[in-house]
């Protein structure tokens, strides 16, 4: 398994920063424990190596190709990939050079925002479009959304995704995620009372143990590889976000070196 930082920043509408979290969250992780209580399992016992952040170019088409390209390649040696965003536009990215190694890949996005838009900001590459056009490249309802409390009107009404719904507490049907899946998590799914350090907080959202609960329900054997984004650290300067982000990550390697039970 292979962790990597993509500080891509270039299509954030507000405040911006994300890719100052793979280095903030890396520091943050310098002071929790490296055993989960939850799982009853400890980081040291999983086998992955972190290789750095990915440059990446400040041309949004030519990093989606950077990074399709660098995923593909480990995912050609049979490695699984968690990636700390950075901005939400690198999962169409990282969905690009899946498609190549696993062209029936499903998508389970965790977020506040549906992310839905054509284009925002006069731009088709943007936090806010990127789940359309990952729905463009894989078809209809490959894209399986949880957490969203925030839509415009014509993102709901003409959606080609499967919305699960706002609360993370419903059974996943052992079946459900047949097949590869890829989790990309919007750190906004959160409170902002519990993780205010996002790029475009929206109240009303998880607490830090629902989000926690609703990873471990997952079928992790099906899982390839997940990203964690829209952190800004500079949001937040008690610390507490990017804190809560080193533990969700903690977690994630646990849960995608097999270690769930």
């Amino acid at each position: 398994m292979v962790l990597w930082g993509c500080p891509l920043d270039l299509g954030s509408s507000w405040k911006g920063g994300a890719r100052f979290a793979p280095t903030a969250i890396r520091e943050a992780s310098w002071n929790l424990e490296s055993f989960s209580p939850y799982l009853g399992k400890d980081l040291e016992e999983i086998a992955f190596s972190d290789v750095g952040d990915l440059t990446v170019s400040s041309d949004p088409k030519k990093a989606l190709e950077e990074i399709a390209y660098f995923v593909e390649g480990l995912l050609k040696k049979g490695k699984k990939t968690l990636i700390i965003g950075g901005e939400h536009l690198l999962s169409l990215g990282v969905i690009k050079g899946l498609k190549k190694v696993y062209p029936n890949i499903r998508v389970l996005q965790i977020d506040a925002h549906a992310d839905l838009r054509d284009q925002y900001l006069e731009s088709p590459f943007s936090h806010a479009t990127v789940i359309k056009k990952i729905t463009q490249e894989l078809g209809p309802y490959r894209v399986f959304q949880v957490g969203i409390r925030s839509w415009e009107g014509e993102e709901r009404k003409n959606r080609e995704t499967v919305f699960l719904g706002e609360s993370p507490f419903f059974s996943l049907h052992p079946g459900f995620f047949q097949g590869p899946l890829y989790v990309t998590l919007d750190m906004d799914v959160l409170d902002p009372s519990v993780c205010p350090g996002v790029t475009t907080p929206e109240p009303g959202g998880w607490s830090f143990k629902d989000l926690l609960y609703f990873l471990y329900a997952l079928p992790w054997e099906n899982v390839v590889g997940m990203d964690v984004v829209e952190l800004s650290p500079q949001s937040d300067p008690s610390g507490t976000s990017v804190m809560v982000g080193a533990k969700v990550i903690r977690e994630t390697l646990i849960l995608l070196g097999g270690g769930n039970g």
